[in-house]
């Protein structure tokens, strides 16, 4: 008879500092990207599993289920890419930018890019927005004058606001399902975190941006990028429909897929009937993405971007991740050291924490959202509930950092992809997703002080009603 054994918590920390030890290897002094430390990650654990008493049947298994759940995100990532390139080869973004800069105040730039992408990803949610108008605000920052890490930054903190409180997103309804809360109830709660961070998060935009202000371009060099616009592209304003298009069908609820499908489709007729774009040029934008050589820099490097080509950096760590989260799952791995922690918690401000923690590690192990999500949820549900704390609180924890933390490690699906699309490096601006920071912190303070934490006599009975709504990303 086959015996399995359960990892010492000596033991489920191997996998994870060998894997820690590579990642920093990576960044620090082989410059090279997080796939071979997650490789190295995997094949660890795979030793631990052996050891353990596992076949290689059950390993790959593992491995297969974990890579399953992220297929949904592969879908959404490829269609994004072919929109990415549509957009911009349409002049969708190009359309944007120009009116951006004749309205935006710069005193007022980077909070409000922060505002209006965490209005737009509630709608379409966050990879979406990042790829059209988190985009072209990058473009108008760079047009302005303003530090490109700044401006991500901000644009990376309104997409992951507004994902986070919009009922059709993916993390959102994952985090409800799992800990069976009915999705408005832990949409609320999350409100009590959220808007507190936001709102700390946009007067730091304020008083960061405006330290840049002095800088800002002058008239002659925005009206050298408009001109570039304008000999590039036409711009008109009844591009704009397309994007008041899909908004109206995230708000009908139509399913992720068809609805960015639709958006690519109705983008590349725009390519044909303004730009009098070819056939052959639209496919090849949203393939290999958009070319262009305006002879203006700006405009070139924020332009020359898309096509699903670009997608799969972000889609192959993504599947390695999973895989790895898989193999720490099936392992028990996580589940120890969960079990360690739960002894040591013996407050609600010290489990709050913990929870944070634990997610946080999950995040930066594996760098997949998913799994920072689904391995605390299950793991500290019984937990919560024994202490009479309502599964919203545990919902919410996870959410701030599984969804938002998770966008402070560098090596991370969400911040690869981020980095990708906005074209700059995790580690300029990392230190100014102010949300993401903030999010965490303000539940560590709850926790400790009691404040918003909701106890199981005080819920409404819906404990476990759990809400079927549409998903998107």
């Amino acid at each position: 008879m086959k015996i399995i054994r359960k990892p010492s918590i000596l033991l489920a920390a191997v996998p994870l500092v060998i894997l820690i030890i590579a990642a920093i290897g990576a960044i620090f002094f082989w410059d090279v990207a997080m796939f071979i430390p997650l490789i190295i990650g995997i094949f660890t654990t795979g030793l631990v599993a052996k050891y353990l008493g596992y076949e290689w049947r059950e390993i790959e298994e593992a491995m297969t289920e974990g890579i399953s759940r992220a297929l949904p995100a592969v879908y959404i990532l490829i269609i994004t890419g072919t929109i990415i390139g549509s957009w911009i080869a349409s002049g969708i973004i190009p359309t944007i930018i120009y009116y951006g800069f004749s309205i935006i105040d710069p005193a007022y730039f980077v909070p409000m890019v922060a505002f209006f992408t965490a209005l737009l990803a509630m709608v379409i949610g966050s990879i979406t927005s990042l790829g059209t108008i988190g985009l072209a605000f990058m473009a108008i920052g760079q047009g302005m004058g303003f530090p490109l890490p700044l401006v991500a930054g901000a644009v990376i903190s309104g997409a992951f606001f507004g994902d986070k409180l919009s009922p059709l997103s993916d993390t959102t309804n994952v985090a409800s399902a799992i800990v069976n809360v009915p999705l408005y109830t832990h949409v609320k709660h999350m409100l009590w975190d959220t808007l507190p961070a936001f709102i700390i998060a946009l007067i730091l935009y304020w008083f960061v941006g405006n330290q840049y202000v002095g800088n800002v371009a002058t008239p002659e060099e925005v009206n050298i990028i408009l001109g570039g616009l304008e000999e590039n592209f036409t711009i008109h304003s009844g591009l704009l429909t397309v994007p008041l298009i899909t908004i109206v069908m995230m708000i009908k609820r139509v399913p992720a897929v068809p609805a960015l499908v639709i958006t690519s489709i109705l983008a590349s007729v725009c390519a044909v009937i303004f730009q009098g774009s070819t056939v052959s040029a639209i496919l090849n934008a949203m393939t290999g993405g958009f070319v262009i050589d305006s002879g203006i820099q700006s405009i070139d490097a924020l332009l020359n971007t898309g096509g699903i080509l670009s997608m799969l950096r972000p889609i192959g760590m993504l599947m390695i991740a999973t895989a790895l989260g898989g193999l720490l799952e099936r392992t028990y791995i996580f589940q120890v050291f969960v079990d360690y922690v739960i002894d040591l918690s013996k407050t609600t401000g010290s489990l709050i924490s913990s929870t944070l923690l634990l997610t946080f590690v999950v995040g930066l192990s594996s760098g997949a959202q998913y799994l920072a999500l689904i391995l605390p949820a299950r793991s500290f549900l019984k937990t919560f509930k024994q202490r009479n704390l309502h599964p919203k609180n545990l919902s919410r924890c996870v959410e701030a950092t599984g969804t938002v933390g998770i966008n402070l490690v560098p090596w991370s699906v969400p911040v690869i992809l981020s980095s990708v699309i906005l074209g700059v490096s995790p580690y300029q601006f990392i230190p100014f997703v102010f949300f993401a920071i903030l999010v965490p912190v303000i539940n560590v303070i709850y926790g400790f002080t009691g404040f918003t934490i909701a106890k199981l006599e005080s819920s409404s009975g819906d404990d476990e009603v759990r809400s079927s709504r549409s998903v998107s990303s």
